[in-house]
């Protein structure tokens, strides 16, 4: 059973046929599964969803619908590190999360990315409800591969133009947009956008992409910050 409470994010679920014939698709919440019986669930897992859950509702839901000694597990993952890059990380970082009206830390939806930062450390199951409670983490360094701290869950090498189009997916990337309409990417004819801005920004100081004119197509590896947390009903 897949759920989620856009249409739109089940109809693109459903176009990934992914050869598996048993899944069913329904459009709901996640503190509102009463299509589903009582006890009658033996695992719950939420991919990057579980920040913006009501948790006051979410967890009595949870306890309604698993079984005694199923499993719950919320996974999120929070920002990238260029692991090879310590200077072009730390100004994504001061693009993402500085203030001001041409920098994105204002535009991001809160709590949410809060709690995606925190790694999920701030949400608690109940006592009176869960146990076994296990929080496995990783924490991206950019010193090298696998130079974090924890387990790493997700990684991936990709060119500086695949990573420009990636960051343009992101929410507070979307309001910054709302708020520039005449600030158009290059790519598409305007005058540059905030990941040009950040991009030219990381040319200037990374010396391996500032000598090469095709430093777009250049591949960098990068690895997520991630929390999973897992419990058992009692």
């Amino acid at each position: 059973m897949a759920t989620d409470p856009s249409s739109g994010m089940l109809d693109q679920a459903r176009s990934f046929n992914l050869g598996i014939s048993n899944i069913d698709y329904q459009q709901s919440s996640a503190e509102d599964l009463s299509f589903l019986e009582a006890d009658s669930v033996d695992m719950i897992v939420s991919g990057q969803a579980a920040h913006w859950f009501d948790y006051s509702k979410f967890f009595p839901e949870m306890d309604r619908v698993l079984k005694k000694g199923a499993t719950l597990a919320l996974w999120g993952y929070k920002d990238h590190v260029f692991v090879d890059h310590p200077k072009a990380t730390e100004i994504l970082n001061k693009y993402a999360y500085g203030k001001g009206r041409d920098l994105l830390g204002d535009y991001w939806q809160q709590p949410g990315r809060t709690i995606v930062q925190n790694k999920y450390r701030d949400i608690e199951p109940p006592e009176e409800e869960w146990q076994d409670v296990q929080r496995i983490e990783y924490e991206p360094a950019a010193r090298g591969r696998n130079s974090g701290k924890g387990t790493l869950f997700l990684e991936k090498r990709i060119t500086l133009s695949d990573c420009m189009n990636y960051i343009r997916t992101w929410s507070s990337y979307h309001g910054w947009q709302e708020k520039h309409p005449d600030l158009q990417k290059r790519e598409a004819g305007g005058k540059g956008d905030i990941v040009d801005q950040m991009f030219d920004d990381m040319v200037k100081h990374e010396p391996e992409w500032g000598n090469d004119e095709n430093w777009k197509d250049k591949e960098v590896d990068i690895e997520w910050g991630s929390g999973l947390i897992l419990a058992r009903r009692k």
